[in-house]
């Protein structure tokens, strides 16, 4: 049997030492589980600032599993039909949602770490007063990081926290050999808030975003499932729900999303509508989408766990703010051109919008603001060849006549 053992070096080395055990030729002592302590170190030094680990299948898997069915079934999922995938049915059917367990697109699972990156800045609150005229794109969005040139740069979380991922996956190589591993950053067939929650990040809060006790909700999730097993000691370690009576996140919803606590119709979300959401938005909708051209933080900034005094602004060097994205002036989006959009998102988030997509939501945030000086560009865009922005401009302006704000009727 080859030996699994690493020379460790400096302070980090030093902490990890009690964890590496170097496996002597014929030895046939079962190598030890996965344990909490590990999965944390080892995660923090791939850079992430928490970390939980689940044994699989976990306690209250059928439970989650049956939310999210219910969920997609009652088609709260909108349009994002890639939630509905099924694995194929022994009788052609389709059988289980691929999402809804671990174990149906990874049967080989037996364990998941769950990593927590923190975002949080010391940038201003969607929910605090702006400049006029200012819009608002999510702050996860905002993450950027400072190029060999010295200019920032978008960075994209994905892949931020997919290289962390591959490290943390190196080092468990390095202890334990071989194994099978999976690192899902938000498009794996994974439900990462549950499996956050059952590996002791947090809780599910009311806003349905995975609250973590001393970090709050401005956070990424990112999970590396594996084929390895927990040490059998190790007891599962829940958080728990801490909501209380609060029901802020549910009362600051401009457009009802949050139905009930812990229940989210996303095809109200504001970041559904401004992100996944293609082509026309429902008029009914639009009103409430306020200033937001990006996303939505509003459920998150009224949080008291996201309260400055709370939750601790990032450290982190690969995902600090973009300062020209914090309330950009709509007329500055508004005035961008294709190519000029994909040098400034290229790498960012915000290109999932698209580009027409991100137009017609800053022209759903002009009629919103009241603005007449806005009006002459929305004439131009009430006559675009997208569908979307042209539905969301005349919307506008008809806003704007209202309001008396547009010296041009319709």
């Amino acid at each position: 049997m080859p030996r699994h053992c690493s020379q460790t070096e400096g302070a980090t080395g030093a902490r990890l030492g009690e964890f590496r055990e170097c496996r002597r030729a014929g030895d046939e002592t079962p190598m030890p589980g996965l344990t909490r302590e590990l999965a944390q170190a080892l995660a923090r030094e791939a850079g992430f600032a928490e970390a939980g680990l689940v044994a699989l299948p976990y306690a209250d898997e059928a439970r989650d599993a049956g939310r999210f069915e219910e969920w997609v079934r009652k088609g709260h999922a909108g349009t994002m039909h890639y939630l509905e995938r099924a694995e194929p049915g022994g009788s052609g059917e389709d059988g289980r949602l691929v999402r809804s367990r671990v174990s149906v697109p990874f049967p080989w699972a037996r364990s998941a770490i769950v990593c927590f990156a923190n975002y949080n800045s010391a940038q201003p609150r969607s929910t605090e007063r702006a400049e006029e005229g200012a819009g608002w794109i999510a702050r996860y969005a905002w993450s950027g990081r400072v190029d060999a040139g010295g200019a920032r740069r978008a960075s994209d979380y994905h892949k931020v926290l997919r290289k962390r991922l591959r490290a943390l996956e190196a080092r468990l190589r390095e202890r334990f050999g071989g194994f099978e591993a999976r690192g899902c950053v938000d498009t794996g067939p994974v439900v990462e808030r549950a499996l956050a929650a059952a590996a002791g990040l947090g809780w599910t809060g009311k806003n349905t975003c995975l609250i973590h006790p001393k970090l709050g909700s401005f956070g990424f999730l990112a999970v590396l499932a594996t084929s390895l097993e927990v040490q059998a000691e190790e007891a599962a370690l829940t958080v728990p729900d801490r909501c209380g009576s609060c029901r802020r996140c549910l009362e600051a919803c401009p457009t009802g999303a949050l139905i009930a606590p812990y229940q989210m119709d996303a095809r109200r979300c504001i970041s559904y509508l401004t992100i996944e959401h293609r082509g026309t938005i429902d008029a009914e909708w639009m009103e409430g989408m306020g200033r937001q051209v990006f996303g939505c933080d509003i459920c998150q900034d009224v949080c008291p766990w996201n309260s400055p005094r709370r939750a601790p602004v990032s450290a982190d060097r690969e995902l600090e703010a973009r300062v020209e994205l914090v309330n950009p002036a709509l007329e500055w989006l508004a005035g961008l051109n294709e190519a000029e959009f994909e040098a400034l998102f290229n790498g960012s988030p915000v290109r999932r919008a698209g580009f027409n997509g991100l137009r017609r939501n800053v022209a759903i945030a002009m009629g919103n603001s009241g603005l007449g000086r806005l009006a002459p560009l929305l004439e131009k865009w009430a006559e675009a060849a997208d569908e979307g922005v042209r539905a969301a401009a005349r919307w506008a302006l008809k806003k704007l006549q209202a309001r008396g704000d547009s010296p041009h009727p319709l």
